[in-house]
């Protein structure tokens, strides 16, 4: 088997329509785009979110709620992860280089460690928010927090 004789898969592909290429083909005179208006025309593009002249979704639906400029969100981390990686590579510390490391945190986000699972390791532990459910897990394990 070479590069050069690698086939599709008989059926697999069909040939395109050739449209405007004359009245015997069927695909002819309008090129499928219909008599008039502004679809049948060349150049033609809709806005976005333009409904033909209905009044658009965005409009009809009343406005709702708000952004808060000031939240900071977090990505979450369970105990879990922490005993698995700790487990994994024998670590006593864990901190934001070595959870980007491991593809658990990406690279300028921030992080809060919550209580899903269980900790058995001593570990201290560098993160951005605890909850207070890890908070007690980890001091029970003998392990330490360090707020970033």
């Amino acid at each position: 088997m070479n590069l050069n004789s690698l086939k599709p898969a008989a059926g697999s592909v069909k040939k395109g329509k050739r449209i405007g290429r004359g009245q015997g083909s069927g695909k002819g005179g309008t090129s499928t785009r219909g008599h008039k208006g502004a679809r049948s025309r060349s150049g033609y593009s809709s806005k976005a979110g333009f409904e033909g002249g209905q009044m658009p979704i965005q409009r009809r639906v009343p406005k709702y709620g708000f952004k808060n400029i000031n939240r900071i969100e977090y990505v979450a981390v369970n105990l879990d992860v922490l005993q698995k990686l700790a487990e994994d590579h024998s670590l006593t510390s864990i901190d934001q280089n070595l959870l980007q490391q491991h593809g658990i945190i990406a690279k300028s986000r921030k992080y809060k460690i919550l209580g899903n699972g269980e900790l058995t390791a001593k570990l201290a532990i560098s993160a951005h928010a605890y909850s207070k459910s890890a908070k007690t897990a980890i001091e029970n394990a003998g392990g330490s927090i360090e707020n970033l």
